[in-house]
């Protein structure tokens, strides 16, 4: 069943009415038609099977069926402090980490970043692409995605558990630092930092420390800049119990 994120004033209690592109895209592009069931999402955790009552290219009506809260989202929230990468490199990380449950991305600017900040249309296409992977993946939130920050700024707004892979930590494995730790009731909250092409420089890695921010190794393999955010983050959920059955 195909799955959409809908804007909340779009929805009533028993009722839904879908206009613009995703009219068009539902009547010209998927063939919908009165009598098919979609699943949209308010972005609050929510889910609703809606059948299809009347499709037009410009307006989309259709009534609820059923409303159940998502499965999907994970309690440990995982928010990824990515530094800015070259080409598509940066949007891979954003699809890839939307569909296996990071909660939110902060766009950093790092002494070593190559890539320059996005623009207006770059960033709604980050948020474009953070969309189509959640509703692929059957997330019921949207992943935040925050304006780019300066490495400072980002450590200290930084909250929760704050890691920080690094190739030169050689003690401190990740999975030996969350083993010991023990999942609490409520929500886990993470921080995980990753740094650009160049990786960190000494000082960015000095003043994180200062920070609270722990660094962790993430093994003996080097990993590229738009990997290493998403294992840290898929091991993160692991070892918190968040990628097997429930």
């Amino acid at each position: 069943m195909h799955r959409f994120f809908l804007p909340a004033d779009w929805m009533a209690r028993s009722t839904v009415v879908i206009t613009g592109k995703l009219a068009h895209q539902m009547r010209n592009v998927l063939r919908l038609g009165a009598g098919d069931h979609i699943t949209a999402l308010d972005n609050s955790g929510w889910e609703y099977d809606i059948e299809l009552q009347k499709v037009d290219s410009g307006k989309v009506e259709g009534r609820v069926i059923n409303k159940s809260l998502s499965v999907a989202e994970p309690g440990t929230k995982i928010t990824l402090y990515q530094a800015l990468l070259k080409g598509s490199n940066f949007e891979f990380v954003l699809q890839k980490c939307t569909e296996i449950g990071v909660a939110g991305f902060v766009p950093v600017i790092c002494e070593r970043c190559v890539a320059g900040e996005p623009d207006s249309k770059r960033l709604g296409r980050w948020r474009s692409i953070i969309t189509e992977a959640a509703e692929q993946s059957r997330r019921g939130k949207l992943p935040f995605l925050h304006s780019p920050v300066g490495f400072i700024e980002a450590c200290k707004a930084a909250s929760g558990i704050a890691l920080l892979p690094w190739e030169g930590e050689k003690v401190r494995g990740i999975g030996d630092f969350l083993r010991s730790h023990t999942k609490p009731e409520n929500d886990t909250v993470f921080s995980i930092f990753v740094g650009p092409e160049g990786g960190f420089s000494p000082h960015e890695v000095e003043f994180a420390q200062s920070c609270g921010i722990v660094p962790v190794s993430l093994g003996h393999r080097i990993l590229r800049a738009e990997t290493a955010g998403l294992v840290a983050a898929a091991v993160t959920l692991y070892e918190f119990g968040e990628l097997g059955p429930r």
